[in-house]
């Protein structure tokens, strides 16, 4: 496979929503790792900005001019990227409404494009929510890496001075997330060239 040499669009989507998150920390930490790399460009997509309402309309309903003005700002930012990556916290063994909100918003968005997962949370890290998430992004013909980085305990694992400095041995766990959904985000954006992916 011959690499395309135009750098990979990767769409970095801040999770939570919450007062207060923690995810602002983590998507810091996450844009220093991506600095450094040649290889694609990062757009960060905070769901806190997007306020799309958590019920979609009915089978040939029409979404209200809010929705409608809320879509035209991120939709075309999900259709242009080539690859993805979430960033979320872990819930009640869950992932929060707000992803679950902006997935269920889209369709055609995900097909045929690569997902990476940052979790973070307590003693699991936000492991459960990256689960639950694989069985959701395969739903809408997304590939979920499989190499993730999580943060156990994360509240204590930062510096407030240094947002690129976090956990030992995260830093690692980054680069081998981004170099497999390079690997994939290369591929399958090849492979959409000389075939259109048919959902």
């Amino acid at each position: 496979m011959l690499e395309n040499p135009r750098p990979l669009k990767v769409a970095v989507i801040v999770g939570s929503v919450r007062e207060g998150r923690f995810g602002a920390v983590v998507s810091r930490w996450f844009a220093a790792q991506t600095a450094g790399r040649t290889d694609m460009t990062v757009d960060v997509v905070d769901l806190a900005d997007v306020p799309l309402p958590l019920v979609l309309p009915a089978y040939g309903g029409t979404p209200s001019p809010e929705t409608v003005r809320a879509l035209a700002g991120l939709s075309p930012r999900l259709d242009t990227a080539d690859a993805f990556v979430v960033i979320t916290p872990e819930y009640n063994h869950s992932f929060p409404a707000s992803l679950k909100n902006v997935i269920d918003w889209h369709q055609r968005e995900w097909h045929a494009k690569p997902v990476g997962f940052v979790s973070y949370g307590g003693l699991s890290g936000g492991l459960r929510a990256i689960e639950q998430l694989r069985i959701v992004f395969a739903e809408v013909h997304a590939v979920t890496i499989r190499d993730t980085v999580s943060f156990h305990n994360a509240w204590g694992g930062f510096d407030p001075e240094n947002p690129a400095t976090g956990p030992a041995g995260c830093e690692s766990a980054a680069k081998t997330m981004l170099d497999q959904l390079a690997w994939w985000a290369h591929a399958l954006r090849d492979a959409k060239t000389g075939r259109p992916y048919a959902a």
